[in-house]
């Protein structure tokens, strides 16, 4: 088996991408130790060491944070102050980020600090590094976080892990994580002054989400792609709707590469018995204009989010090359914001699109000869079954939630830590939203998945239709029914689609090239 490249942490760009192999563990990763890298980093580290015993002054080494910047710090408790700052910060609720999620934030971090321009020891590079080598993941809550100044309180567990407090996840197991450095032979660090803050003040959290939102909705664009050409298929609609002729003159490229997708899958528009109708109903005529909304959007946002991943965006901002301590904003998050804010409409659109797919396939009324509910059933038992009627009610109300999500997180900005943080991005709420969206999103596609594929497959029972010319459509079909056996008497669907929802977020479905 040929080996996976590694992913390299030494302040070159890195793809949003990268950061998801390694949150999945699909990729190893390496932090560079090339002794030009080492230095760069320490020297910043020794500048900060250096201005402040010299001059006295630096913001958050020798004063209080935030509003308390006015503060001073005396020369002989300096060195208390980063352990303070994440003990304060330790105040997070909510439910815990799970271990891909972890391993991401962990990246993010790691490749912000790895631009050398954050004052910070390579020592700590390398210990933030030990705990994705040997999968140690701090244990972080997902709640109290505005965005600005950075993710303070979850990335606070982040810092208190690497001095050895608090707790991690490790090999399935939340243990305190003292004693897991223990076993593994791994050394608390003493954080020094500027490295809490360094650590904790940036957009790790939000940008690490949005590595992952991003990843899931690339592979949404594809699955909702292939669903819409079996729903067109089942409902016997028109495959001219997405002749390439029509959209070169709408020229949206994602928008057009939806529709070739679609048209190559209906064989250029060459199954049995083709529509007699001249227009079909928009969530199926106009499903290359709603996904392509989501196709078209990827490449900008991805330029916004691994722009973010690949800055300096803690502060104040450390350059050792011209010795100048530069204070800013660069922990705001307003560019993953509105990159979560969009997406999430995005994708939450693509959700109700697929939920109308999947109400004209059990509704006898537009279904177009289809039995009731999709029910596989015949003869004296078919009054009997219900096939899909509650899936298409469950999938109603994933789409209603996913859409009540859309508002956007950044309007809701709050005035915040004495009014010295008053105007916030709410970053990390965006782009918790957008995960959400992007689950129930999934949720949506899972159950339009097998009622598409059941629509096929009793088309296909009535000899109305043939699908074996089109090889990527009969490779769905195949992994669909490899969990989901035809439905003919009514059973319990809760499993198959949980197994279903595994698959779609594994990425497991042979989609398009």
């Amino acid at each position: 088996m040929q080996e996976m490249p590694q992913v390299v942490f030494d302040g070159t760009p890195l793809s949003a991408a990268a950061i998801t192999a390694i949150a999945e563990r699909r990729q190893p990763s390496v932090l560079s130790g090339e002794p030009a890298f080492v230095e760069r980093i320490d020297r910043g580290a020794e500048f900060i060491d250096r201005v402040w015993q010299e001059e006295g002054v630096v913001y958050g080494v020798t004063t209080g944070y935030g509003d308390s910047c006015s503060v001073s710090i005396p020369p002989g408790l300096v060195e208390e102050l980063p352990q303070h700052l994440y003990t304060f910060h330790g105040c997070g609720l909510g439910d815990i980020f799970d271990e891909s999620e972890t391993r991401a934030i962990l990246a993010a971090r790691l490749a912000s600090l790895a631009q050398g321009f954050s004052g910070v020891r390579y020592t700590l590079l390398a210990q933030i590094h030990l705990l994705i080598e040997h999968d140690v993941l701090p244990v972080i809550p997902k709640e109290g976080s505005v965005g600005a100044s950075g993710d303070l309180t979850p990335l606070s567990y982040v810092a208190a892990v690497l001095a050895g407090e608090r707790e991690v996840i490790h090999a399935g197991r939340r243990r305190p994580t003292a004693e897991v450095f223990g076993e593994l032979g791994i050394e608390p660090i003493v954080l020094r002054p500027k490295e809490t803050l360094a650590i904790m003040n940036g957009t790790a959290v939000m940008t690490a989400l949005a590595c992952l939102a991003l990843e899931r909705a690339r592979y949404l664009c594809r699955l909702a792609s292939r669903i819409t050409s079996l729903s067109v298929l089942a409902l016997q609609g028109n495959a001219n709707h997405f002749d390439p002729r029509l959209f070169s003159v709408k020229p949206h490229p994602g928008q057009g590469e939806v529709a070739r997708r679609i048209h190559d899958d209906l064989g250029g528009g060459d199954h049995r018995r083709q529509s007699s109708r001249l227009q079909d109903r928009y969530s199926l005529r106009c499903a290359p204009h709603v996904v392509g909304v989501l196709e078209d959007s990827l490449p900008w946002l991805t330029q916004f989010i691994e722009t973010e991943l690949n800055s300096a965006n803690d502060n104040p901002i450390i350059d050792p090359e011209q010795e100048r301590v530069l204070h800013g904003g660069h922990f705001y998050g307003g560019h993953i914001t509105f990159a979560m804010d969009s997406l999430k409409t995005a994708v939450a659109n693509v959700a109700d699109l697929l939920d109308r797919q999947l109400a004209q396939l059990v509704d006898p009324k537009f279904n177009h000869g289809l039995p009731a509910n999709l029910s596989g059933a015949q003869g004296a038992r078919r009054p009997l079954n219900h096939g899909f009627k509650a899936v298409q009610i469950g999938t109603s109300a994933w789409a209603a939630e996913a859409l009540k999500l859309t508002m956007p997180a950044s309007v809701f900005s709050r005035s915040t830590e004495s009014h010295n943080q008053d105007k916030v991005s709410m970053g990390t709420i965006g782009a918790r939203d957008c995960l959400r969206v992007l689950t129930l999103t999934e949720q949506v596609a899972a159950a339009t998945l097998i009622g598409t594929s059941q629509g096929v497959w009793l088309r296909e029972r009535s000899e109305e239709i043939d699908v074996t010319a089109t090889a990527g459509v009969r490779t769905t079909l195949e992994e669909v029914a490899a969990v989901f056996p035809m439905l003919i008497e009514d059973r319990p669907l809760e499993t198959t689609l949980r197994d279903l929802l595994g698959r779609i977020g594994r990425r497991e479905f042979t989609l398009y090239e």
